[in-house]
């Protein structure tokens, strides 16, 4: 058997789709489907059910999945041993990151990525919108919080700090609120739905604060233009507030009460013995770039604590 073939077959099992398989192999629809069912032929089993949309396995095809990944990942390994296939990844790397997040700190830092790899070609789909990696045929995403499905692995990137922030005019025409129950006095802009503020109280207390925003965006990055132009409170990710907290365009608003926050910025993938080379070095070069503690949070404290 051609282990191209079984390649084939397990990246279908992964997708769940022949055309996105198909896609992601460099094949077309009708190419992927033929040597499918000639595989089956050779095997005399017939190993998915196909609809127009789906394709899922059949119980031979359950029990012939595990030793064609067996076969697909000696075959891996075999190449990685020879050493080019870790030196130089190559194909396409599709990629799926939030919008903001991209372009401030992926984007950017991609020239450099692509000198190291010049063989592998990237495909990154932005959006805000949570995206679906095996339909959507995506090697890696990037993501705010972990996936709770077990056919992916989640690798911590780096940590989401966050904090209420707003513009000096604001402050100065408004107020700084005193504690979070002053907030209800206050126009306060929202990313998405993220309207439940949690706040660590000043004996250790957690308090929690449903918020009735004056302005809700969908995109963290026009929350953030807004509060600069002085329409209200933002609650905001530093990596997204960064910038405008170190010139000063924003200011903390509420530095005695801390957000309470567990968000993390995540790198998912799908599980397998043997991760591939492409994803390997893009996730490494993830993690490189931003952990443990990111560029964006170094000397953040220094303007936190100015304003308490």
């Amino acid at each position: 058997m051609d282990v191209n073939d079984l390649n084939l077959f397990v990246r279908i099992a992964q997708l769940g789709s022949i055309s996105s398989a198909a896609r992601d192999l460099g094949l077309t629809p009708a190419g992927a489907s033929a040597r499918l069912a000639a595989l089956e032929k050779k095997l005399g089993a017939r190993l998915l059910h196909r609809t127009t949309r789906q394709a899922t396995l059949t119980e031979d095809g359950l029990a012939f999945l595990p030793h064609a990944e067996n076969v697909v990942i000696a075959a891996e390994s075999a190449r990685a041993a020879l050493g080019r296939e870790q030196a130089a990844p190559r194909g396409t790397l599709r990629l799926a990151a939030p919008a903001s997040f991209a372009r401030m700190h992926i984007v950017p830092g991609l020239p450099d990525f692509c000198r190291k790899y010049p063989d592998l070609a990237l495909d990154l789909r932005i959006s805000d919108s949570v995206v679906d990696l095996v339909e959507g045929a995506f090697d890696v995403a990037v993501r705010y919080a972990e996936l709770s499905d077990s056919s992916f692995v989640a690798r911590r990137l780096a940590p989401d700090k966050r904090m209420l922030v707003a513009s000096p005019a604001y402050i100065d025409r408004c107020g700084r609120p005193k504690t979070p129950d002053d907030l209800a006095e206050h126009a306060c802009l929202v990313v998405g739905t993220l309207d439940l503020w949690t706040f660590e109280g000043k004996g250790g207390e957690r308090i929690e604060r449903r918020i009735t925003p004056s302005l809700r965006i969908n995109d963290g990055g026009a929350v953030c233009d807004a509060a600069c132009s002085g329409l209200g409170i933002a609650l905001m990710a530093t990596w997204c507030a960064e910038q405008e907290l170190r010139s000063g365009a924003l200011v903390p608003a509420l530095p005695e009460y801390p957000l309470i926050s567990t968000q993390t910025l995540w790198a998912l993938y799908p599980s397998s013995r043997e991760l591939a080379p492409k994803v390997r070095v893009f996730v490494d070069w993830l993690v490189n770039r931003f952990g443990p503690q990111p560029y964006w949070d170094r000397g953040l404290d220094t303007i936190l604590d100015s304003s308490l």
